[in-house]
C-alpha cells in the first residue's frame, strides 16, 4: 500500500466488464495495491448460474439481481468491519447493474465508489476465453455478453474506462494511474 492510497479510504472499486477483460486479475491488483479486500464477484454466482452458463445458457436480469445485491451487501459488510476499502471483481455489464451497486453510496454516505470498465475489443476477448481452460464461461457466451454490454454513458461520472487490449501489466498500471487520478476529484 502506497501514501497516497489514503485518499481512497472508504471506498468500493468495482472492476467490471465482459467475461476474459481482465477483471480478476486487475481486481487483486487494485486491493494489493491499496490494501483492500477483494470480493471474486464469479465466486458469489448461485450454483444455478454457473450451472446455466456451463451449459452455454445466458444469464438473464432474473438471475443477475440477487447476484448483484449479494455483492453489494458484501462490500457493505466488509466496510463495516473496518476495511478501509473493497474491490469487487463483477461483469455489471448493463447501467441497471451498476445502479444496483450504486445503491452502495446511498446506504454508505461517505465512500467513494468507482467503477473500472475494461473495454476490451471482440476479438481479444474470444482470443482470451479460447486461451483459458475450466472457467465456467466459454466462447459462445461471449456473443450473448456482448449484445447486454451497455458501455458506460459519459453521464457515470463514477465510471473509469480503460483501454484493457494491451498487455496486462500495461492494463495494471493504467487502472492504478486513472483511479488515483479519478480520486483526487472527489
Amino acid at each position: 500500500m502506497t501514501a497516497s492510497s489514503a485518499a481512497l479510504h472508504p471506498a468500493v472499486l468495482v472492476v467490471c466488464g465482459p467475461a476474459a477483460s481482465g477483471k480478476s486479475s486487475i481486481a487483486q491488483a487494485l486491493a494489493d495495491e491499496f490494501g483492500f479486500q477483494y470480493i471474486e464477484g464469479d465466486s458469489h454466482h448461485p450454483q444455478s448460474s454457473i450451472d446455466k452458463m456451463s451449459a452455454g445458457i445466458p444469464l438473464s436480469d432474473d438471475d443477475r439481481w440477487d447476484w448483484l445485491v449479494g455483492l453489494r451487501k458484501l462490500a457493505k459488510k466488509d466496510l463495516l468491519a473496518g476495511h478501509r476499502g473493497v474491490v469487487v471483481s463483477c461483469s455489471a455489464l448493463k447501467h441497471a447493474y451498476r445502479d444496483v451497486i450504486r445503491v452502495l453510496t446511498d446506504e454508505q454516505p461517505g465512500v467513494l465508489l468507482r467503477f473500472v470498465y475494461l473495454k476490451v475489443s471482440p476479438e481479444v476477448l474470444l482470443a482470451r476465453i479460447q486461451s483459458r481452460s475450466g472457467h465456467f464461461m466459454k466462447d459462445s457466451m461471449l456473443k450473448s455478453q456482448l449484445d447486454s454490454l451497455e458501455e458506460p454513458l459519459t453521464g457515470e461520472t463514477d465510471v473509469i474506462t480503460v483501454d484493457a487490449d494491451v498487455g496486462l501489466s500495461d492494463v495494471t498500471n493504467n487502472v492504478i494511474a486513472s483511479v488515483r487520478a479519478s480520486t483526487t476529484t472527489r
